[in-house]
């Protein structure tokens, strides 16, 4: 026990440090938000002299396991009629916007000269839910390590950039409009973590209803996990779905995410009336100090030798990808959402 106390206090306390700083710096400049300063935090701090691996484990345990906390604790916050809001045209959106992301992060991946797998993996990592997903799909198509940990770099930096972009693109397409904004951040970005980021940079209902987009995303994980196991990713130059031999099949582990599970009972809880205002309120303030470390985590997270070394070429293959989506989403938002 105290030796995994250990472990995790290094990263940890730095995160929660640096989530303190950056809520302070963020009264001065209430226009920008505590988000944004705590990533910029990061981002220096984690190539500087908190670039050990000591911090690693924290970190770590602050990017994912406390954004799963807080996401929870979301729920308790939301009535079921604030998830429903989004309708069928909001899963029509989801669906489209999913299916057109594999498809030409694939199709670019390829004519790039990247191999089925790891091409797949970029997929998957940017249609769904970033690193998760590509931990999920991995052995279902059974990729190396080198391929899942390329992947997991390209989506995580491509999302980085555009979890800055993005408030950007929607201020200046639809005014922060609470649905639009949500779609394009919610329906986009790679990772929980670079939706809630982003949309902290917005701010208001837009925090809860682009997660709300993000968490049927992540849903879906199991629809394309199954979609991979019929695909052919062994042979290069065999069609994707070509027929293999007779019992030869994939077994599929995927299943959603103790989180999202969690998610919709406190979501179905508060409904119902079992979570009382001040509790409510209690959660959201929590999930709020978690997610600004999680952020703080997320920025110490990015390595700038990681960058470099993964070439020029893997990192015109993130952004072309995430332009794409963009791009779709801009369509999609306009066909679907109105």
């Amino acid at each position: 026990m105290k030796s995994t106390i250990f472990k995790y206090a290094p990263g940890f306390l730095s995160c929660a440090v640096i989530a303190v700083i950056a809520q302070g710096i963020a009264k001065f400049f209430p226009s920008i938000g505590a988000a944004l300063f705590a990533i910029a935090i990061g981002v220096v701090c984690g190539n500087t002299f908190l670039n050990k691996p000591s911090f690693d484990a924290g970190t770590r345990f602050s990017e994912r396991s406390l954004l799963e906390y807080s996401i929870v604790l979301t729920g308790a916050t939301l009535m079921l009629s604030d998830i429903l809001a989004l309708g069928l045209n909001g899963l029509a959106f989801i669906a489209c916007q999913m299916a057109l992301t594999v498809t030409v992060a694939y199709w670019i991946g390829r004519k790039m000269g990247f191999g089925k797998k790891f091409s797949l993996l970029m997929g998957a990592g940017n249609a769904v839910c970033g690193s998760s997903a590509i931990a999920t799909v991995s052995p279902v198509v059974k990729a190396d390590s080198k391929d899942k940990g390329i992947s997991i770099t390209i989506v995580n930096v491509t999302g980085t950039i555009l979890m800055v972009v993005l408030p950007v693109v929607t201020g200046i397409l639809y005014q922060h409009e609470v649905m639009h904004t949500s779609a394009m951040i919610g329906g986009t970005l790679q990772s929980i973590g670079q939706v809630i980021a982003s949309a902290q940079l917005v701010g208001g209902p837009v925090v809860e209803t682009a997660t709300i987009f993000k968490i049927i995303r992540i849903v879906f994980i199991v629809l394309v996990a199954l979609v991979y196991s019929r695909m052919d990713a062994e042979r290069d130059d065999a069609p994707l779905f070509a027929k293999r031999e007779s019992g030869e099949r994939k077994e599929v582990k995927a299943g959603v995410p103790w989180f999202i599970i969690g998610f919709f009972i406190m979501a179905v809880l508060h409904s119902v009336g079992l979570i009382p205002a001040p509790l409510s309120q209690a959660a959201k303030l929590v999930s709020q100090q978690f997610e600004i470390i999680a952020l703080a985590a997320i920025g110490m997270r990015v390595k700038f030798k990681d960058l470099v070394a993964e070439g020029p070429k893997a990192m015109l293959y993130g952004v072309s990808v995430g332009t794409c989506q963009v791009l779709f989403a801009l369509v999609l938002i306009r066909v679907f959402i109105g």
